[in-house]
């Protein structure tokens, strides 16, 4: 196994991680929780799809909301023509902030 840290940046860099079986740090990733996320995945890759758009939507806001304040990152979507943030989105991401 690489013994070295993987990248920890990009958009690849926690998947790439998780096939080498080391953290970010470069600690190896315990068995069971490896075997749990695989198998969760597995299920997840057999759910079937509603739409590109609907889940380029989703990430937008997931990750949007990490970095860009609710009002800029709403204007953002409906200037892209996403439907706007919901209030159970707003809630999740921004309430606690």
């Amino acid at each position: 196994m690489n013994s070295e840290a993987p990248q920890t940046t990009g958009a690849d860099a926690v998947d790439t991680a998780i096939a080498q079986g080391l953290d970010l740090d470069g600690s190896p990733i315990p068995t069971e929780k490896l075997d749990l996320y695989n198998s969760v995945m597995a299920l997840e890759a057999q759910r079937q799809r509603s739409g590109v758009t609907n889940t380029m939507r989703s990430r937008i806001v997931r990750i949007g909301a990490k970095h860009i304040a609710q009002d800029e990152l709403n204007q953002m979507l409906l200037k892209a023509d996403f439907a706007p943030l919901k209030d159970k989105e707003i809630a999740f991401y921004y309430g606690s902030k």
